[in-house]
């Protein structure tokens, strides 16, 4: 007889795409294969260089083309449901009737870009604080930021007027991708993207018009809203052998399919320390974000899903500091006339600082400052002569990695909120048992390790 019916669950990255299949099975859904590829799709902006971070649309579907062929036909075939998520705040245009040509590849149909601009991601520099404090003031709980798609209207308002005549639809790179496969004459889009973008009114669920009429802003760019978890569409054709009419659930933001890939309590906190660092908690049932934002605040509250919030703490500093450092210590070695390998180092630092329990060092590691707080750099201090080998700073360091992400969401507020465990996940946390140690000596809540967070399969188990 047939297999169990498949869902397929894409998530469009910032380096790369995954495709994920998930089955249902009796002990509940079970990831079946799953493929990725890196885009290779960054690319010049010639506009907006050199603040300017865009990506080749061309590239970033011909990467996902072959994470399907990829894939077991026989399992696509029985795909019924779609879940696609991806980067928030970024935003891509194209010609609604003309955003992209269907032919026949090796594996069925499949689509590629037509009349679509680069990505500008939600790296994108191009809009500057003077540049942001110009624009009117959105009626929303999230500051306005560059990267924001809105606030990237605005700067091709001011400086290329005639680039945005050339289009008539708008979204998230996620969003294109929905609006080509279920062939849709304007772009919709979930209530979490479109708080990513600013000038959107969670309360309300609907888009600052007024406001944005009254300044000149090409408000019929805008994409209609509906609320995560709901059905975009059907696919118009079959796809890379996945059946016409498989159901297509609205885009959702990767932030939010993440923590879902691994959150089962709301009396859990996710604590993911990859590249950067988040530590996400559920906001009680029936939370309602402030009418306006505190700039000041480190806490940022994301609309997850069924009406509810997280409150997340994002910060700049993770993985990426720990490079740093270790970068650091190979230019050292090497200005002393040795050759080290940075790969050799990471293992070396971490057996160090395993020898070192206590250290009085104190290390603040924001080397690349907070959004909340962009010129507060790195500093340390209470440094004593019998402190000073690479364990203790080492030790130091990692404490003070997770000490910065404790005070943007500190203990008393987890426990406020009900918090009885962690889930431990990202790159940096599994390989660095030092920082592993400092987040079970700062948090004192049991921490389970090895959820990994997926946002491809996220998006399919919201499915």
């Amino acid at each position: 007889g047939p297999g169990p019916t498949c869902v397929l669950g894409i998530d469009l990255g910032t380096t790369s795409v995954k495709a994920a299949l998930v089955t249902g099975t009796e002990r509940g859904l079970a990831l079946a294969q799953c493929c990725s590829r890196e885009t290779q799709a960054h690319s010049d902006s010639l506009g907006a260089a050199p603040q300017g971070m865009e990506q080749d649309v061309q590239k970033i579907i011909k990467a996902l083309n072959e994470c399907l062929a990829a894939l077991p036909q026989q399992q696509l075939q029985q795909v019924t449901h779609i879940g696609i998520s991806g980067q928030m705040h970024g935003v891509v245009f194209w010609k609604s009737d003309k955003g992209c040509k269907w032919s026949e590849s090796g594996t069925g149909p499949a689509f590629e870009p037509d009349k679509v601009s680069h990505l500008v991601t939600w790296q994108d520099g191009r809009c500057s604080p003077t540049f942001l404090s110009s624009l009117p003031l959105p009626q929303s709980h999230v500051s306005l930021a560059t990267g924001f798609g809105c606030a990237t209207v605005y700067w091709y308002l001011k400086n290329s007027p005639d680039f945005l005549k050339a289009y008539d639809a708008a979204g998230t790179i996620q969003d294109y991708v929905v609006a080509m496969l279920c062939d849709l004459k304007k772009p919709l889009m979930s209530v979490q993207n479109a708080a990513s973008w600013g000038y959107f009114n969670c309360r309300n669920k609907s888009w600052n018009t007024d406001i944005l009429k009254k300044s000149g802003f090409p408000v019929h760019l805008l994409p209609e809203v509906g609320d995560p978890g709901s059905i975009a569409g059907r696919t118009a054709c079959a796809w890379h052998g996945i059946p016409k009419g498989a159901k297509v659930g609205i885009a959702l933001g990767d932030f939010q399919c993440s923590v879902y890939s691994c959150l089962t309590e709301r009396t859990d906190a996710v604590l993911n320390i990859s590249t950067s660092a988040q530590l996400t908690i559920s906001m009680p049932l029936g939370f309602q974000p402030p009418e306006a934002p505190d700039p000041s605040s480190a806490l940022t509250y994301f609309p997850y899903f069924s009406g509810d919030y997280l409150a997340v703490a994002a910060s700049l500093n993770g993985g990426n500091v720990l490079a740093t450092f270790v970068g650091m210590v190979a230019q050292w070695a090497q200005e002393l006339g040795f050759q080290v390998q940075e790969s050799a180092i990471y293992p070396r630092i971490i057996q160090a600082a395993l020898a070192q329990k206590h250290s009085k060092l104190s290390v603040h590691p924001t080397i690349f400052g907070e959004r909340h707080l962009p010129e507060l750099l790195a500093s340390v201090s209470s440094i004593g002569a019998s402190e000073l080998s690479l364990g203790h700073v080492t030790r130091a360091l990692c404490r003070g990695l997770v000490e910065n992400l404790c005070s943007m969401l500190p203990v008393q507020h987890l426990e406020e909120v009900g918090v009885r465990r962690i889930l431990g996940s990202g790159s940096a946390l599994a390989r660095n048992e030092v920082l592993r140690q400092e987040v079970e000596r700062i948090f004192p809540f049991p921490v389970v390790y090895g959820k990994d967070v997926d946002a491809a399969v996220g998006a399919a188990m919201v499915m």
